[in-house]
């Protein structure tokens, strides 16, 4: 497995997202013992890179990923995030210094370690200064129990102020062949701040794998049957953009999902995607990737996929992106 830098953290240029082992998906938590196979079988083939947080569960992701990594955690490059759930009292999102103080102790029990690698801020909070937020995550730095510094789904002014109080390490935001958002402005800030980029959800939550024809594939409770690209006509529409994902794979040999981690590679060398999965045969597809290589006719023509139909997120989880 091919290595970036994420800033001056060095990680598998892919890595594994944890969070539909325990939440979410359909059939998330229906098989612990499959799902630690999966992360034991991701660092057989090279993964050093294994994201989580607080709220995937809540907390039961964590204690499975922290399961899986006993005795081998000097082998990981552990990830997770806080501020999705307050443990001050507060309504809504928290990243207040008391609630980060309690959030840490909290992750460091779960996962079994004493110290975080990457230590992420989940959602920007309105009601903290980022200054105040980071500031406290220096000093958990400063601590030895947090290594690095991140944020998710930030928008260019947050990054710019929270790297002035500490350097940050890598931004966490979905960016795929159907999210392009980041494009907009937030990749050129992380290069030239020296920001590394962590795409999630790289196979826009399964749907560009090809392999999800029909919402009736998924149970009542996946979160998808609330996103706006799976409802109705959009989820229709979009068919037809997984169709052209699937065409370039059969011209290249390769499965979609490979394909569409590779375009993501193709982005550049501070770019370190976290496909999701809870199954050994989609780890090993996933991490397949990092030996496919994609001719610039190719490249372009995924650049020009169909635009997909909807947002990415419903109406009340857009509003906490991009601030």
């Amino acid at each position: 497995m091919k290595h970036i830098k994420l800033r001056d953290l060095d990680v598998s240029r892919i890595g594994l997202g944890a969070m539909g082992m325990s939440f979410g998906y359909t059939g998330a938590g229906s098989d612990d013992a499959e799902s630690i196979r999966t992360i034991h079988r991701a660092l057989e083939l090279g993964v050093t890179f294994i994201d989580t947080a607080e709220v995937y569960g809540p907390f039961t992701n964590e204690e499975l990923v922290g399961q899986a990594l006993k005795g081998r955690r000097d082998e990981v490059v552990a990830a997770t995030k806080f501020g999705m759930i307050s443990h001050t009292g507060r309504d809504g999102l928290d990243s207040s210094p008391a609630s980060i103080r309690t959030a840490v102790e909290g992750s460091l029990r779960r996962l079994g370690t004493d110290y975080i690698d990457l230590y992420y801020q989940h959602r920007v909070d309105p009601g903290t200064p980022i200054e105040d937020t980071v500031g406290a995550m220096a000093e958990l730095v400063t601590e030895g129990k947090v290594r690095h510094l991140g944020l998710s789904e930030a928008g260019v002014d947050t990054i710019r102020r929270a790297d002035a109080v500490r350097p940050i390490t890598a931004l966490q935001s979905e960016y795929s062949l159907w999210t392009r958002d980041p494009e907009d402005g937030v990749l050129d800030t992380l290069r030239e701040l020296g920001i590394g980029f962590v795409p999630y959800s790289p196979l826009g939550h399964g749907f560009l794998t090809g392999h999800l024809r029909s919402m009736d594939d998924l149970a009542d409770d996946d979160w998808r049957k609330t996103s706006p690209r799976f409802m109705g006509e959009n989820f229709q529409r979009n068919l037809a953009l997984a169709d052209e994902v699937q065409a370039v794979a059969h011209e290249v040999g390769a499965t979609p999902a490979q394909v569409a981690i590779v375009w993501l590679l193709t982005r550049g060398e501070d770019i370190a995607p976290i496909p999701g999965t809870k199954r050994v045969a989609r780890v090993e597809e996933n991490t397949a990737a990092d030996d496919l290589v994609l001719t610039p006719d190719q490249v372009a023509a995924l650049d020009k996929l169909t635009p997909p139909a909807g947002d990415h997120h419903n109406e009340a989880q857009m509003r906490m992106i991009d601030r």
